[in-house]
């Protein structure tokens, strides 16, 4: 087919940290000999970022979003750009302290820790030119939200509760409240699950499909072969934030913060966005407006005070410059889960709903992959024809299912990608 074909692999295993997967640098390995053996993508078209190999460049923040830019200002109409990220995925709560903010913000986990979020992605795939194709592979945690806004063709994730659980049928009845409320619920269950505790058919369950309450032990798909899922939990995340810092007042309410203070013009826009938008809070409760509240409002208050305090200490120009430079124009802007305008020219293949996890999975003979990763490769390997992006979702999830995954690949984009060629 005329057009040039690009690709942008990333792999993250997290080696010797308390985050650490297994499969991921293996799901990369797969998918690039597949682009060149299957797909006729040229070698030197392929970029991989990986922490296999700690001599070459690393799948940081800052590298995963430049060489998504490059692959991006690069294309031309007629291209095919592809990204696929095999990783752990996370998912932040609402930190401004409005009571109408009440979302999640969900992102990739890049070996840095400095998290690109769904609607990084969004602005990215906007800047796709017309006529290029641009899909993303996200084998990752919480990954059916993470192309902001696009259509849902196959998946459940924004005509859900953003808590309900992967099989919402079987959660005990907590009843229906909305808002606040539901984050307050959600919250709760992510400190339970974080710490260990075991909440039977949480999104964090990869047990087969209609069993009883199973402890963790006897949640495998199959065999004596090991599974953990890649979600990130909050607690880690903080945990691996506070090590990194050598701080030990990090918490939800903070999170944006630390990462803007560590990465500074190297974090995610979003967060740059929020700060300036905290910032400004901050400034109004200290002149006294909004009845001297203090600007920043809610339980999160007194963390993201002390922060802007002791930030403020310094230069202020010179501090806030990367989030002062952001074009932000009300404050729901920054809300967690902000929704906007819905791209047309990319699409998205989750190895999840939302609010589920993806599998890490390891074999009693010692292989490991990422679930949809080996799914799709195993459904590749058995048609040498087109395989349309809905063909091998659907069968992505027939196959996952009769292995005993609860987990439920999606597929996000326009109406006239559903029956397109999967990558070109």
């Amino acid at each position: 087919m005329g057009g040039r074909k690009r690709a942008l692999l990333v792999g993250i295993n997290y080696p010797g940290t308390k985050a650490e997967l297994k499969g991921c640098h293996n799901d990369v390995d797969r998918m690039r000999r597949s682009l060149v053996d299957r797909f006729g993508f040229d070698e030197d078209d392929i970029r991989v970022l990986s922490d296999k190999d700690r001599a070459g460049p690393q799948p940081t923040g800052a590298n995963i979003r430049r060489a998504l830019a490059r692959l991006v200002a690069d294309a031309r109409p007629g291209d095919f750009l592809f990204f696929h990220y095999s990783g752990h995925g996370t998912r932040l709560p609402a930190e401004t302290g409005q009571q109408d903010d009440t979302g999640y913000d969900e992102c990739i986990v890049p070996c840095d820790m400095n998290l690109i979020t769904d609607q990084d992605f969004r602005d990215l795939v906007q800047k796709v030119p017309d006529g290029c194709l641009f899909t993303i592979v996200s084998d990752s945690c919480h990954s059916g939200g993470l192309l902001d806004s696009a259509k849902e063709q196959i998946g459940n994730s924004t005509r859900q509760n953003k808590t309900q659980s992967c099989e919402p049928e079987e959660r005990p009845d907590f009843g229906s409240g909305s808002g606040f409320r539901s984050f307050l619920k959600e919250t709760v269950r992510d400190v339970f699950e974080s710490e260990g505790i075991h909440i039977p058919h949480s999104r964090h369950s990869h047990s087969h499909h209609g069993g009883d309450d199973q402890d963790e032990a006897s949640e495998q798909p199959s065999g004596d072969g090991r599974i953990k899922n890649r979600s990130l939990p909050l607690s880690t995340l903080i945990e691996m934030l506070k090590e990194q810092t050598g701080k030990d007042d990090i918490d939800v309410g903070s999170i944006r913060m630390t990462l803007f203070n560590i990465f500074g013009d190297d974090a995610s826009p979003k967060i740059k966005k929020f700060m300036k938008v905290m910032l400004g809070k901050f400034h109004q409760g200290q002149s006294g407006e909004h009845g001297g509240s203090g600007g920043v409002m809610g339980m999160v208050g007194a963390l993201a005070q002390e922060f802007l305090k002791a930030k403020l200490e310094g230069n202020e120009e010179e501090a806030f410059k990367p989030a002062l430079e952001q074009e932000v124009h009300s404050v729901d802007e920054v809300y967690a889960g902000t929704k906007s305008w819905a791209p047309n020219n990319g699409i998205l293949i989750s190895g999840c709903q939302t609010n589920q996890t993806s599998a890490d999975a390891t074999t009693p003979q010692g292989v490991s992959f990422g679930a949809l990763s080996n799914a799709i490769q195993t459904i590749l390997a058995g048609k040498h024809g087109k395989v349309t992006n809905k063909d091998l979702v659907m069968k992505a999830r027939e196959m996952l299912s009769k292995q005993g995954y609860t987990q439920q690949p999606g597929l996000y984009c326009s109406d006239e990608n559903v029956h397109v060629a999967f990558i070109c």
